[in-house]
This record gives structure tokens, sequence and C-alpha cells, in this order.
């Protein structure tokens, strides 16, 4: 696996975790964005990432005033606490 594929999973795990971290699993894309600013993601990142985890029925999408808004279904609370694993989202450490 090259450095930009471990980026992309790393970055999907970071997006199921501030969804589960959030009180209704949900976060808009600028909320994400934001939160995702160290790990110098982009907004077509963001967006490209939402769609795979939305295929992969990890999260599911709404649209509020022109925003899109992602929820983590189960299966995607399930990964993001490393109780189930994906292949394109980074398994997590036991510690983290």
């Amino acid at each position: 696996m090259n450095f930009s594929e471990r980026m992309t999973q790393d970055r999907r795990l970071m997006i199921l975790r501030l969804l589960a971290e959030s009180d209704d699993h949900a976060a808009t894309e600028p909320l994400l964005w934001n939160a995702l600013s160290r790990a110098r993601a982009t907004l077509d990142q963001i967006r490209g990432d939402i769609a795979w985890l939305r295929e992969q029925e990890l999260v599911r999408t709404d649209e509020i005033a022109g925003i899109q808004v992602a929820i983590a279904t189960q299966r995607g609370l399930d990964v993001a606490a490393g109780r189930a694993s994906v292949p394109g989202v980074r398994r997590p450490f036991l510690e983290d």
C-alpha cells in the first residue's frame, strides 16, 4: 500500500470517528472539512470519501439547505469502534 492509499484509509476512519463522537452521529461536509484540516484534507477529498463511505453503507447522506450531511450507520459506528472492518478504511488501534 502506498502513502496516498494509507492517507485515504486514515481519513475515512477519521470521518467515521468524528461522526461516532457527535451526539446525533451526523456532521456537515464543512464541519468535517474543518475538523480534518490538520490532515490537510481538501473538500473534494472529503466529498469523495463520503460518497465512498455511502457506497459501503457506512454512512447515509441528507441535504439541508444545499449542504450535504453525513450520518453514520450502525455498520459505520462498528467500523469506527473497531468491531468490524472494511477494506479501504484503516482499522483503529485498540488504544486509539
